[in-house]
């Protein structure tokens, strides 16, 4: 069984068993949360789609960790005009692990 959840204005497909990381949420380590914005439950061949989300269904999950991506760089530069700019980004991310779906 497998689903796609709705988090941090991105899509996931999960199934039970998976880690995951998603943008930051505010949850301690070890916490059990539920995901609620289901917009799709599969289960072999059938396939329930929400419009736009599925009534009922929910994601269960506990937090493993918080962390940081590797580091993005960004480097802008002006030809000819001795414009350059240097600068780095790390994304927060919190790891789950997926422990249920319910239809």
């Amino acid at each position: 069984m497998y689903a796609v959840i709705k988090t941090g204005g991105k899509q996931y497909r999960v199934a039970t068993g998976e880690k995951i990381k998603i943008e930051q949420i505010a949850a301690e380590v070890g916490q059990e949360i539920v995901l609620d914005q289901v917009l799709a439950v599969g289960d072999g061949s059938e396939l329930k789609v929400g419009a736009p989300l599925v009534t009922g269904a929910s994601v269960k999950a506990t937090v493993v960790a918080h962390g940081k991506h590797d580091k993005v760089r960004i480097f802008k530069l002006r030809r000819r005009k001795h414009y350059q700019k240097h600068q780095g980004h790390r994304q927060q991310f919190t790891e789950l692990q997926i422990t249920a779906i319910a239809a």
